[in-house]
């Protein structure tokens, strides 16, 4: 539940069963679904280093911090109010130690070159697309979600920039544009293999989870979707483990084709 004081526009909200901890505006874009199931399908090992690009105020990048000991995270933000809450985000779950929070457009190559590189990103890109869907007038939930095809495939090549050989790109888009994923890994990443998301058992995917390795094969594999839903709308078996347990998912570890 939200902690709000008299006055304020942050709340402090609990995620992941309680094991991550979050303040965010109280107005604007909303740390939903898709930033705990990001960091369950991003994996990583200790001693590795992992960068989210557009972390917000830090929730995919600090679960996955907390899911994985040893793991240092850079969170990469273009607003500086959100990278401020980021960072206190950061101390208040004790991982200050572990996370660094920069304030940077990932889309400036200059600036994404003096980054540490990494063997692991992940990112949710802003994918709705402006010319196709009703925008917020929040300027921060328009920033957040206003972005289409060619703003993932700027992403995505910040990606390949960060990554060394071999390092994997984990992200979350739209079930329906999943093809957008598939033009923008062409010639950067193979082995791609992806995890559809569906809202209930028989409908239509809401989400698409993709991995990809940086400069291997172009391979394809799909792996058996998460259903978030069971038909009374409450939240699957499987959902809870992912969302609030912090069971990882099988991507995070999947190689693609043989």
């Amino acid at each position: 539940m939200a902690n709000k004081a008299a006055g304020s526009a942050i709340s402090e909200d609990a995620v992941l069963g309680g094991r991550v901890r979050l303040r965010q505006p109280l107005r604007g874009h909303r740390v939903g679904h898709d930033a705990i199931l990001l960091a369950a399908a991003s994996g990583g090992r200790a001693g590795e280093h992992a960068v989210e690009f557009g972390s917000g105020v830090g929730a995919a990048g600090l679960a996955l911090a907390a899911r994985v000991p040893g793991l240092t995270v850079t969170l990469l933000e273009i607003d500086p109010a959100l990278c401020d809450l980021a960072a206190q985000n950061a101390t208040l779950n004790g991982l200050r130690d572990r996370v660094d929070v920069r304030c940077l457009d990932v889309t400036d190559s200059n600036a994404v070159s003096r980054l540490p590189a990494a063997e692991r990103v992940l990112m949710n890109p802003p994918f709705n697309d402006p010319a196709l869907a009703q925008m917020s007038p929040h300027s921060g939930k328009r920033l957040a979600h206003a972005g289409g095809a060619a703003l993932l495939a700027a992403w995505v090549g910040a990606a390949a920039q960060v990554l060394k050989p071999q390092g994997v790109l984990t992200l979350i888009w739209r079930a329906e544009a999943a093809a957008d994923v598939r033009e923008a890994f062409a010639g950067r990443f193979g082995d791609v293999v992806t995890l559809p998301v569906y809202p209930r058992d028989g409908a239509a995917p809401i989400r698409v989870l993709v991995r990809g390795v940086k400069g291997a094969p172009p391979r394809e594999s799909e792996l058996p979707g998460l259903v978030l839903n069971d038909a009374a709308g409450k939240p699957t078996a499987a959902a809870e483990e992912i969302l609030r347990a912090g069971r990882t998912l099988p991507i995070a570890e999947f190689t693609g084709s043989g």
